[in-house]
């Protein structure tokens, strides 16, 4: 036995020499496995926040609309979505975004701004996700699939706003919240008064981040001519984004009183509060770095929500 294995592990090593060695191994490799993780950098799925914030009020329609116990299919199609759905938008954000890329320190090294993925081959990339969506879409009942047109649209148009509109923040929002209607309808077959007012939480929380993200580049936005809610707001930013936050907190304690969600809810919307409020100490000197750690920080604010949710559902 000991011959006969020593035997199978000379052979095994041969093996993996030869594999090594071979020209597949050697030439044709290292290219192709630097043109995923290009693309896996155009797609951000090294920075999969956005992947979390863009799925928290997904997960939080989703309960709602079927009290705890949403359809399996349209779990897996909303969470497929929501990859898919973010992946595209930074696909098409870098794209319209690449020449402005290019002269901010955080994004120059982006993969359309430094030159490793061109701007065709990133519109490649940005249809063949587009099909995948639209394919998981097609699954749905018409009235989603109808719905599901509005959504697309904003989020092909958001980069362009920030050529002209002073709060495109505030249009992201309303793009990162249109999953909400959508899995009501998908889950219901309609769209409540309580859906449109989860969507309006939704929209001040996605502007009072994206806000925190925007004064990290308030600077060279400034410089190269990018409209954002930072710009907008001035000095009185922090106020704005801590109106948006109470805003945010009171449509969500509205939400769970239409609802009649109990005290594991409520013991989330609190949780929820202390991450706004350390949010709030993190931005107080308008640092690059601590106003990036804050919008990071809403993925616990989101996670809070949702926990409180879930457990409100389950022990109901």
């Amino acid at each position: 036995m000991p011959a006969l294995y020593q035997h199978i592990q000379l052979r095994a090593q041969n093996v993996i020499q030869r594999i090594g060695n071979s020209r597949f191994a050697t030439q044709s490799l290292p290219p192709m496995l630097t043109t995923i993780r290009n693309y896996a950098e155009l797609m951000r799925l090294h920075k999969p926040i956005g992947i979390f914030l863009l799925m928290w009020p997904t997960l939080w329609a989703l309960w709602l609309a079927s009290h705890g116990r949403p359809n399996e299919q349209v779990f897996v199609v909303f969470i497929l979505g929501v990859i898919l759905t973010r992946s595209a938008g930074c696909v098409i954000n870098d794209y319209a975004d690449r020449e402005f890329d290019a002269r901010v320190a955080r994004t120059k090294d982006r993969p359309i701004a430094d030159k490793r993925i061109e701007p065709t081959e990133a519109l490649f990339v940005f249809a063949g996700l587009s099909f995948l969506a639209l394919a998981l879409v097609l699954t749905q009942d018409r009235f989603t699939q109808l719905l599901a047109l509005p959504g697309a649209a904003m989020i092909v148009t958001y980069p362009f706003f920030k050529r002209f509109f002073p709060l495109p923040q505030a249009y992201l929002g309303a793009a990162f919240s249109w999953s909400i209607p959508m899995a009501f309808a998908a889950q219901t077959g309609n769209v409540p008064v309580v859906a449109w007012l989860l969507f309006i939480a939704n929209v001040l929380w996605t502007t009072a981040y994206d806000t925190m993200y925007a004064m990290a580049d308030r600077e060279d936005d400034l410089k190269i001519g990018i409209r954002s809610s930072a710009i907008l707001f001035g000095d009185a930013d922090r106020a704005m984004i801590g109106l948006m936050q109470f805003m945010t907190l009171l449509a969500l304690a509205l939400v769970g009183v239409n609802m009649q969600l109990g005290f594991w809810y409520y013991l989330g919307i609190v949780g929820a509060t202390f991450f706004a409020i350390y949010q709030q100490v993190l931005i107080y000197d308008r640092a690059s770095q601590t106003c990036l750690r804050a919008f990071l920080n809403n993925n616990y604010f989101g996670m809070c929500v949702f926990g409180g949710m879930a457990l409100s559902f389950l022990f109901s």
